[in-house]
């Protein structure tokens, strides 16, 4: 007869999930980690200053709502770089749709000077770039979302 794991065993296994970053939903284990980029319209250099930080606040309270974790976050004058893990019954285009549309509406009510560059539709350039993450690349993946700001400056220097 086969042998079964004792529940301590069992108990163990189930904390390294969560240590590694997996989530657990009422039939489901998971780890579904993105790397999503996004511009805005014409890439216009407007990411700066208390736009910047409002929408790194506005970006954090949808993760909140939506019960989403946002692991990086990085605001470039002229895109958006993040790290985010969704449940499953949530697409990655839905999450996009959420975080764009609802910044995009918060910002031009509270930024009126956007209205330049806020048009019918909207702050956001369409489209954007996602891509699964695995537990191999996830570190490579943190440090280049955190290292935007050097290359930027390098970038600059060299101007």
């Amino acid at each position: 007869m086969d042998e079964q794991p004792s529940p301590k065993k069992t108990s163990k296994r189930i904390a390294g999930r969560r240590r590694a970053g997996y989530l657990s939903g009422s039939h489901t284990t998971h780890r579904l980690r993105y790397h999503l980029v996004f511009v805005p319209k014409y890439r216009h250099l407007v990411l700066e200053g208390e736009l910047k930080t409002r929408l790194m606040e506005l970006f954090e309270q949808c993760c909140s709502v939506q019960d989403w974790d946002l692991l990086e976050l990085n605001v470039q004058p002229d895109h958006v770089h993040m790290l985010i893990q969704l449940p499953p019954k949530i697409s990655v285009s839905s999450a996009v749709k959420l975080l764009k549309g609802g910044s995009s509406r918060v910002l031009a009510i509270e930024f009126p000077s956007l209205e330049e560059y806020i048009w019918k539709s909207g702050f956001w350039s369409d489209g954007f770039f996602a891509e699964s993450v695995g537990m191999k690349e996830e570190e490579m993946i943190r440090r280049y979302i955190r290292d935007q700001d050097s290359k930027r400056d390098k970038v600059t220097k060299l101007k």
